[in-house]
């Protein structure tokens, strides 16, 4: 091993895991410390103010500057007693992160000195640069002026010294340039749509709110491994490596005993998730080595969307103080599980859930029915579309690779549910629908009690799977941002559910009861989007020309799965929900194709330079001690016995002569493919010709450096290996 490598590799060894801090409090106690929440509200705000501020918050009222100035002085009181110095407009610009530009709250007093001020104005607006955010053509350079402006929907939070506060970020011209817009309309237009249906079964209903419950899956590894690996550094994956003799092939990682570190980085994310109001609720082994997964209550989409990019935030500064590095990355190690973030997506009113069997009568049934198949309808309309809303670079590696769903968007209903489904496409009788309830399960075992069995069984090859009360859209990808999946599912349905709306009101118009309309439409809708229900093996090839034949997007190409979000019905269901215009979806397409070739453009810079700098000077180094040995066993035995002894030897020189030629043919191939493709003015082709002509090049490298790691003298390789980085001690 060398010097440098066992020196990294014997300190990570070494670690402890860091003290935690328990507070002495229970977690109910704790809970949301630093969030403005709304008891913080009550006790800061005068009482009008609060009213007024929980309208705006629960009914979308406009809210006038005279409130804005009272709720930021109430805010500041809060906030200052918890030393808080400073303020910052929290957004999410098209980065798949978070920005924030801190003020402090200091003005001048005109008396020569200081004053602490945070105005109504401070609050609801700031003006970050704009030019230098991703907005695919919507700025110029030289047009820099952008707005952040504040949801009052999203509670404001403390950080450090710092008072947090969600905004979207908008352009001078009113395009959203981030995710948070986009999605807050989306929400708005399922919540219009999904009440008027909801008003065909109980007029009551005032409200419909979209619930997101989001699964963080990340890998750990211990930081001076981490930084001994550029590659991980500055990709977040690693381009090289041969896999470890043991990996996850004996199923003991998953759900097995958590390592003493790990459990101390758990305790210490848990409790500071939960003072910043994260109701974080589980956490286990996942099953790579080192991979890890926590999950939260379910809550409100918009709150959940902040949530899961606070945590990701927040899991990378904890992570560092018990000598760790997360890695989000979907695909950080080649030959064991990749990581996703489960998306269980479900609506809600203010009198139940809709997505919720079975109901208590025939008439709740259908209610259920009737937004079960919407769902449906809008996922075989748009199953391109919600592909493309959780396709980037990184998601590429880990989807269909026998561990995610596959790249083609198919959902599971189960046995009991598919039956009902069919007996509705093949049955033209006004039936009562009737769904059975959870059915006991009795073992051989007195002293175990029945079991209740859910009326769905899991499909986890299924990319959008019903489970129980909820979909579960396993497809998005560790590191994304859970706004885009949720924008494109949402907006689908709310159109989806206005196009039943005006389907059924056309028959109850013919004097057709309204039960009876509501049953005809969904029958016809059961038989339309019959394709894409699939309860079978995802993984299997034959699947895979099953769906071409049933007409769903089998695409595997990541620049071009994104057309789908330029296709004319895509284009005319977003500005018909009001959730993006054409320019900024186009503009949105062209961030997603110059970020795809950013991304394996890095990538390719990076394995260049390990290749030439690290990996040939080790293989020729060792090639070279190799050939000596040979000319010492020629001299020492004569020519013909050397020959004999020393074949071995002279294999592995063959062999290492073989490796290295092809990784520099290859690197410097790659580097003149890079140089043609740059020169491509358009960014969708660009990305295209880098899918296309680079990255296979990356694996074909790839393949050539693992095969010279287990040749090579291990005290001379230079990069921790596998078996180093993915086992915690």
């Amino acid at each position: 091993m060398s010097e440098l490598r066992f020196r990294v590799v014997e300190t990570a060894f070494k670690k402890k895991e860091a003290p935690v801090e328990v507070p002495s409090e229970r977690p109910s106690e704790y809970f949301a410390k630093y969030v403005f929440n709304r008891e913080k509200m009550f006790k800061y705000l005068p009482g009008n103010i609060y009213n007024k501020l929980v309208d705006v918050m629960d009914n979308g009222a406009p809210l006038d500057r005279s409130v804005a100035d009272a709720v930021a002085e109430g805010m500041k009181r809060w906030a200052t007693e918890l030393g808080v110095t400073h303020y910052t407009h929290w957004f999410q610009p098209l980065t798949e992160g978070t920005a924030e530009k801190h003020d402090s709250f200091v003005e001048h007093d005109g008396k020569g000195g200081l004053l602490e001020e945070f105005s109504g104005k401070l609050l609801v607006q700031q003006e970050p640069d704009a030019s230098s955010f991703p907005n695919g053509g919507i700025r110029n350079t030289f047009e820099a002026r952008g707005y952040s402006a504040w949801d009052p929907s999203s509670p404001v939070f403390v950080v450090d010294d710092t008072l947090c506060i969600p905004t979207v970020f908008i352009a001078y011209t009113g395009e959203s340039l981030d995710y948070k817009a986009p999605l807050l309309r989306a929400l708005h237009a399922i919540d219009k749509a999904a009440t008027t249906v909801c008003h065909y079964f109980n007029p009551d209903v005032k409200k419909v709110v979209a619930y997101l419950g989001w699964e963080q899956e990340y890998f750990l590894v211990d930081e001076g491994l981490y930084a001994a690996r550029p590659d991980l550094l500055l990709t977040g994956r690693t381009l090289m490596g041969h896999e470890s003799s043991k990996n996850q092939q004996l199923e003991d990682h998953y759900f097995g005993s958590i390592p003493a570190r790990v459990a101390a980085f758990m305790k210490d994310l848990e409790i500071q998730a939960l003072e910043l109001g994260i109701p974080v609720k589980t956490r286990h082994n996942e099953v790579a080595p080192n991979q890890f997964e926590l999950a939260p209550i379910f809550e409100e989409c918009n709150l959940a969307v902040d949530h899961n990019m606070l945590m990701m935030s927040l899991m990378r500064r904890v992570a560092r103080n018990h000598g760790f590095r997360v890695l989000l990355h979907e695909k950080p190690f080649k030959g064991v599980n990749g990581s996703g973030k489960h998306n269980n997506w479900s609506l809600g009113t203010d009198t139940g859930i809709l997505l919720h069997a079975p109901g208590k009568t025939a008439e709740d049934n259908l209610r259920f029915i009737t937004f079960l198949v919407n769902t449906l309808m809008a996922v075989y309309k748009h199953n391109g579309l919600l592909k493309a809303s959780i396709m980037s670079a990184t998601n590429a590696h880990r989807l269909g690779a026998n561990e995610a769903p596959p790249a083609i968007i198919s959902s599971f209903l189960g046995k009991q549910l598919s039956e009902v489904l069919d007996h509705l496409e093949e049955n033209d009788s006004d039936d009562i629908i009737t769904i059975s309830a959870k059915q006991g399960l009795k073992l051989d075992i007195p002293q175990i009690p029945e079991l209740l069995i859910d009326n769905t069984d899991r499909n986890r090859t299924s990319p959008f799977a019903f489970t129980g009360n909820r979909f579960e859209f396993r497809a998005v990808g560790s590191e994304a941002n859970c706004a885009s999946a949720m924008i494109a599912l949402n907006s689908a349905l709310a159109h989806q559910l206005t196009l039943f709306k005006e389907d059924v009101d056309a028959l109850i118009a013919k004097g057709e009861d309204k039960m009876k309309a509501i049953l005809t439409v969904v029958r016809r809708y059961v038989k339309e989007c019959k394709a894409i229900r699939f309860d079978g093996n995802g993984y299997s090839d034959e699947w895979k020309e099953e769906a071409a034949r049933r007409g769903l997007d089998c695409e595997t190409s990541c620049p071009v799965i994104f057309d789908n979000y330029l296709k004319p019905e895509t284009i005319a269901m977003f500005e018909a929900t009001g959730v993006m215009t054409r320019k900024e979806l186009e503009a949105r397409n062209e961030v997603k194709w110059e970020t795809y070739t950013k991304k394996i453009q890095i990538e390719a810079r990076v394995l260049g330079d390990l290749a030439m700098n690290h990996i040939i000077p080790v293989a020729t180094e060792y090639q070279s001690r190799l050939i000596d040995n040979v000319y010492k066993m020629n001299s020492l035995f004569g020519e013909e016995k050397a020959t004999k002894l020393s074949s071995e030897n002279i294999k592995l020189i063959e062999e290492i002569a073989e490796h290295t030629i092809f990784i520099t043919e290859h690197v410097n191939a790659m580097i003149e493919a890079r140089k043609v493709a740059n020169k491509i003015a358009d960014e969708r082709g660009k990305a295209i010709a880098y899918h296309d002509n680079i990255a296979p090049m990356l694996e074909d490298i790839r393949y050539h450096i693992d095969k010279l790691e287990l040749i090579v003298d291990n005290q001379m390789w230079t990069l921790p290996k596998y078996r180093e980085l993915l086992f915690i001690r």
